[in-house]
């Protein structure tokens, strides 16, 4: 055992929590690549995950909490610090008083969509197919096909930095285009509430199965990649952007702008981070110079240590 993280490891395992030392990162995000974490602790409850957030930060140990990984982007050198995992231990979906579907942060979106469609409830059809758990669609209010969490969400259960578990109605939440409150207070979604109306059940079956269509043609999603690269520039499509400014295939090692869909930088086959990180730097650059404008990175980039 790494003498290190010999408390928080304790910690963790006195809370069922099932630890890995040296775990390649590749393994848990959607773009395949970067190195190895320190240590990788599999979340047991929310219980464990307060615990050790509150240890964390009062004992100055670097972590990262971490869901399905399909908005991340880590080093090639890995994560030196901890990997808080959210995953199949907190994955709970139920329906509540006929209308309202509760969800832990480590369920995935697709998941929650189809116990929607199981009890006939429509609101959330723009989400089926996102490729993410509720944890990090809460977080950075996802959206797709003109619909957002925003619009479904009552409220959300969160981890304070101090380790207190509290609830977040939607108000507090603060979202909007890519962005919850969440992001600068340090707090940690926990699970989430979702209001949605009775419908058609074949209407919303029809209505799913019409998106994840649309995304089959027009996304890559055959290849590893972490959605949409950059976000929305106001009055602009980042897609069309990186078109117009003939970046189509432009590649770097195994990472490249896809050719379905200008606005994916995909893993065409044995990329790196680095890869990646050039591509994304390299179309920032070429749409600046051509267009004037700004594209900003939707994938979040972690680094291999603090600075």
């Amino acid at each position: 055992m790494n003498e290190k993280y010999f408390d928080i490891i304790t910690l963790a395992l006195k809370y069922d929590c099932e630890v890995r030392e040296r775990e390649p990162l590749s393994a848990h995000c959607t773009f395949r690549v970067g190195g190895d974490c320190d240590v990788f602790i599999e979340m047991a409850s929310a219980e464990a995950l307060s615990e050790l957030v509150r240890y964390a930060n009062s004992e100055g140990v670097r972590y990262f909490v971490l869901g399905n990984g399909s908005n991340v982007l880590f080093s090639d050198e890995g994560f030196e610090g901890v990997i808080l995992h959210v995953g199949q231990k907190m994955n709970k979906i139920e329906l509540r008083d006929g209308d309202t579907i509760y969800a832990q942060a480590g369920a995935s979106l697709t998941r929650v969509c189809s116990c929607a469609l199981d009890n006939s409830l429509t609101g959330l059809e723009f989400a089926y197919g996102i490729p993410g758990y509720v944890g990090g669609a809460v977080f950075m209010n996802a959206g797709a096909y003109g619909g957002e969490i925003k619009d479904v969400i009552v409220s959300a259960d969160a981890i304070t930095p101090n380790g207190d578990i509290i609830t977040v109605p939607v108000a507090d939440l603060d979202l909007s285009y890519r962005h919850s409150s969440l992001m600068n207070n340090g707090c940690l979604v926990v699970s989430a509430l979702f209001k949605l109306s009775s419908g058609d059940k074949t209407e919303i079956k029809a209505k799913m199965d019409e998106l994840m269509g649309k995304r089959k043609v027009k996304q890559p999603i055959e290849y590893p990649s972490a959605g949409s690269t950059f976000k929305r520039p106001e009055g602009h499509f980042a897609g069309a952007l990186i078109e117009q400014s003939g970046l189509k295939g432009y590649s770097a090692g195994g990472a490249c702008v896809s050719e379905k869909h200008a606005g994916f930088v995909i893993n065409k086959g044995g990329a790196s981070a680095k890869d990646i990180m050039q591509v994304i730097k390299d179309v920032q650059r070429i749409v600046k110079e051509k267009t004037g404008v700004t594209l900003e990175p939707e994938v979040r980039l972690i680094p291999a240590r603090e600075d």
